[in-house]
């Protein structure tokens, strides 16, 4: 039981990661606006990405635990175009673009809390924006609750694998925020609407 357990949460979450972004891509795609969608968020998640990537690589754990983690990454530089695109500085994308595939971790091979610390960054820059502006415009919501799933599954298959407490604080803590971010863009999403 506890083997298919762990299957279904790996390949659920592959699966789920495989669209995770779409319906966001596809919200900014159709509204032809990034609107709502907070740059430094997206570019410190994807940065936060790719150091969680490099220590589960580096670390050896198993594949299925952070396969998702190649497209997302993948999906995070299609959006960041897409909102650069609309936003109307395609050219501004260039040096993030550049830099992005040849970067390192910077603090050595080590920093598991360098990539929590980015990604609660990401999170609190989207939820800064959302305040601010009080218009989720079009930020999907299905995207935050989708990754919120992501992390449930993965605290679920961090214990019963490798254990290992500073991946399941992460997946907390990312569970947590995405359910805050979920559930803020909702509220905005219902004030926009009254307000029409």
């Amino acid at each position: 039981m506890e083997k298919l357990l762990l299957l279904f949460c790996n390949w659920s979450t592959l699966g789920v990661c495989a669209a995770l972004k779409l319906p966001q891509i596809s919200a900014v795609l159709a509204a032809r606006s990034a609107r709502g969608i907070s740059l430094p968020s997206l570019l410190l998640e994807l940065a936060g990405f790719l150091v969680f990537l490099r220590y589960q690589c580096y670390y050896e754990y198993p594949l299925l635990t952070y396969l998702e983690y190649p497209i997302l990454i993948a999906q995070d530089v299609l959006l960041l175009l897409c909102a650069f695109h609309f936003n109307g500085n395609v050219k501004g994308a260039a040096p993030y673009m550049a830099v992005y595939p040849l970067s390192r971790d910077p603090m050595g091979l080590g920093s598991q809390n360098l990539s929590t610390f980015i990604s609660v960054a990401s999170k609190f820059a989207q939820l800064q924006y959302l305040w601010k502006t009080r218009d989720s415009g079009t930020v999907s919501a299905l995207t935050w609750s989708l990754a919120a799933y992501t992390c449930a599954t993965r605290i679920i298959t961090t214990i019963m694998t490798t254990g290992d407490l500073t991946i399941l604080t992460r997946f907390v803590i990312m569970l947590a925020l995405n359910v805050w971010v979920t559930t803020t863009v909702l509220r905005y999403r219902k004030t926009a609407v009254k307000a029409e």
